[in-house]
């Protein structure tokens, strides 16, 4: 799962990439916050006490689906597929779905974006555990090799991979489908102003209970925490960033960031900071704010131009809002 840096209102300081800036606390207003996803998750309600079981049950929904989708942990879908040798495995419906969603994300942008792309992640390692090891051209050409989404079988609710070597890893996408079923849980258990903060990947509800809306600034590229580059303006929208100051580590004056090509196996270098989308559903802005980023700004303005009631800001090398 992605990682990067958010703060809301001052109240969270934890891995998540936007900055909601310029918002005022209201007395009716609860957040709780819970730690899943490999990150700080954090669900913000109105006119619900603290007590409400709707944040229990919601939180327990956010990791029912990491117990899903997680490629490390054992038993889970995932984990489950990738260790499978090949053989088909049936996986919860909501795996499949999600997996189909991935795909055609894959087959949109020609292996761009993989699921398959598990091999290759998994030799940079840019987790917790990285220790700013750069891999061999062997091991990456050998994991490239096991990268191809047109080697996973979906029929239904059986998943095969035609590659027994190929692993799945969703990250690209996954947190973005979570928030979104996240959100119609809460719909409709009746909630209609809030916000769900997935660690990176910020969806709203509605507007505040006022009617006005949420303003929310994204974060600077390698700046402090909070520090926002630009605000934006949104209602009942998802806002998800993607960018090289997310993970990373330098070595020999070179960065080393967690968006890596597909087709080379290195962290890519397409001359921006970051990328975020504004869109209606979380699963796009996902997918969507990585493929952009690989894209660069030129490709993925025309891609982001030719997409209904999608929206994209990007951020260069220097750090500067692209316009135009």
């Amino acid at each position: 799962m992605k990682k990067a840096y958010f703060l809301f209102c001052l109240i969270l300081a934890s891995l998540c990439p936007f900055s909601l800036t310029g918002c005022q606390r209201n007395a009716a207003e609860t957040t709780k916050t819970g730690f899943y996803l490999n990150t700080i998750v954090s669900i913000t309600l109105y006119d619900r006490s603290g007590e409400d079981p709707l944040f229990d049950e919601a939180m327990s929904l956010i990791g029912e689906y990491d117990s899903l989708l997680s490629k490390t942990a054992e038993g889970s879908d995932i984990y489950r597929i990738n260790h499978a040798d090949g053989s088909p495995v049936e996986v919860d419906a909501r795996t499949a779905e999600l997996l189909s969603i991935a795909l055609s994300y894959a087959s949109l942008s020609d292996g761009l974006v993989d699921p398959t792309i598990g091999t290759l992640s998994d030799l940079w390692s840019f987790g917790d555990t990285n220790e700013g090891i750069v891999p061999s051209r062997e091991d990456i050409e050998e994991a490239l090799s096991h990268i191809d989404y047109t080697k996973v079988k979906l029929s239904g609710n059986i998943v095969t991979l035609l590659d027994p070597k190929a692993r799945l890893d969703l990250g690209f996408i996954a947190k973005g489908y979570i928030a979104d079923k996240l959100k119609e849980f809460l719909t409709k258990n009746g909630v209609e102003n809030g916000i769900i903060n997935l660690g990176g990947n910020v969806l709203t509800i509605g507007t505040k209970p006022d009617g006005s809306d949420y303003h929310i600034g994204v974060q600077k590229p390698f700046a402090e925490t909070g520090t926002a580059l630009t605000t934006l303006t949104v209602r009942d929208r998802s806002l998800v960033s993607s960018g090289n100051y997310e993970r990373y580590f330098e070595k020999d004056g070179i960065l080393y960031h967690h968006i890596l090509s597909t087709r080379d196996g290195y962290p890519v270098n397409s001359g921006l900071n970051g990328v975020t989308i504004i869109s209606e559903n979380s699963v796009d802005g996902d997918a969507l704010s990585t493929l952009c980023f690989i894209l660069g700004y030129e490709k993925g303005r025309k891609l982001i131009d030719s997409l209904p009631d999608t929206e994209a800001v990007f951020i260069s090398d220097a750090g500067e809002l692209i316009t135009g």
